[in-house]
C-alpha cells in the first residue's frame, strides 16, 4: 500500500501517511445511489486492516425488503390467520357420548330396515325409494296399469314416516342434544322403542310396517345438528355424499401443494384438519349403520319379526 501511495498527487509537502492515504482513497469514491451497490476496494480494505480502522461496508437496498412491500406481507398473512382461524371454529367435534348416542341410533335403523325388508319386503328407514314409487305408480295409472295396492302401501309408509319426524317435532324444540330443559328426548327415545314393538305385535304387513316407518321418521328427527354438520341416522346417502366431498377437498389440497404437507399454509392447514375431524364423525356414522343392516340380517333369520325387540331395546336403555 505504501508503495502505492509514493506519487503522491502534486501539492504535497510530504508523502501522506498510510491512513491519510486511506482516507483520501475513501472520501474519492464516489457517491452511490440507495440502488447501487458499492464494492469494497482490496487496497481499500488493506489500508484499512493497516490502520485499524474499520471501513464502512454498505449493504445494497435490492437485498432488503422495503418498508412498502412489507406491510401488505404482514396484512396477507394476519388475513390468512383469521381466516385459518374462522374456519377451525365453524366446525368443532361432538362429545364422545352424542357420538356414541348418534353412531347407535344408525346401528339401530340399519337393523330396522334389513328386518323390514326381509319380514316385509320395504324399506322403511328412509321415503326416497317410496316418494319415486308413488311417482311410477301415477305414470302407471295414467297408462292403464293400475297399481292402487303398491301406490297405497308407498303413501301410507312416507306419511307414516312424516308423523313420526311431525311428533319427534312436537316433543324437541330444538335441534341440538341435550337432555333436560325443555326438550323430551327421553319420551322421543321411549316413543321409538313403543312403535317398533307395536309394529311386531300388528298383524298386518303394510300396518306394522307403517310403525316401523313412523319409529324411523322419529329417530331420524332426532338428528343432531353441531356447528353446521347435520348429522342423519336412519339413511346414509347424506353421509357417503359429505364422505366424498370432505376427502375431494382434502385430496385436491395436497394436490395443489404436490403431496406435501410441509408446503401448505395455515389455511390450508386448517382446512385439512376441519375436514380430517368431520370424516372421523361422518365415517364411523356410515359403518355403523352397515353393521347394523348385518346384525338385523343374521338375527331376522333367527328370530323372525321379534329381532326387532333388539333395537327396541336399545332405543329404550
Amino acid at each position: 500500500v505504501s508503495s502505492h501511495l509514493q506519487h503522491f498527487p502534486p501539492g504535497f509537502s510530504q508523502p501522506p501517511q498510510p491512513c491519510q492515504g486511506f482516507t483520501m482513497a475513501a472520501s474519492a469514491l464516489p457517491a452511490a445511489s440507495p440502488s447501487q451497490v458499492i464494492a469494497l476496494p482490496t487496497v481499500a480494505e488493506a489500508a484499512a486492516q493497516e490502520c485499524g480502522q474499520s471501513f464502512p461496508s454498505m449493504v445494497p437496498f435490492s437485498s432488503a425488503v422495503p418498508a412498502h412491500e412489507l406491510k401488505p406481507q404482514q396484512s396477507n398473512s394476519s388475513e390468512l390467520e383469521r381466516r385459518a382461524s374462522a374456519t377451525r371454529s365453524a366446525f368443532k367435534r361432538p362429545a364422545t357420548w352424542v357420538l356414541v348416542f348418534g353412531w347407535s341410533l344408525a346401528a339401530c335403523a340399519g337393523f330396522v330396515n334389513s328386518v323390514a325388508f326381509r319380514s316385509w319386503g320395504v324399506y322403511v328407514s328412509h321415503v326416497t325409494g317410496d316418494t319415486t314409487s308413488i311417482g311410477m305408480r301415477l305414470e302407471g295409472y295414467h297408462a292403464g296399469r293400475v297399481d292402487f295396492l303398491p301406490l297405497g302401501v308407498s303413501l301410507a309408509i312416507l306419511v307414516s314416516f312424516l308423523s313420526g319426524a311431525f311428533l319427534c317435532g312436537m316433543l324437541i324444540d330444538k335441534n341440538q342434544v341435550h337432555f333436560g330443559g325443555k326438550s323430551f328426548y327421553g319420551i322421543a327415545l321411549v316413543g321409538n322403542a313403543t312403535l317398533l314393538v307395536i309394529s311386531i305385535l300388528v298383524p298386518p304387513h303394510t300396518l306394522a310396517a307403517c310403525f316401523a316407518a313412523a319409529a324411523s321418521g322419529l329417530q331420524n328427527a332426532m338428528c343432531t345438528s353441531h356447528f353446521g354438520a347435520i348429522v342423519r341416522t336412519t339413511h346414509v346417502t347424506g353421509t357417503v355424499t359429505d364422505i366424498g366431498s370432505t376427502t375431494g377437498r382434502i385430496a385436491m389440497i395436497f394436490l395443489r401443494k404436490g403431496f406435501r404437507f410441509s408446503r401448505l399454509n395455515v389455511l390450508e392447514q386448517a382446512e385439512v384438519a376441519v375436514d380430517s375431524r368431520k370424516l372421523l364423525v361422518l365415517l364411523p356414522m356410515w359403518g355403523c349403520f352397515l353393521l347394523g343392516t348385518i346384525s338385523g340380517a343374521y338375527l331376522e333369520t333367527i328370530f323372525d319379526i321379534y329381532a326387532l325387540l333388539f333395537p327396541a331395546f336399545i332405543t329404550l336403555s
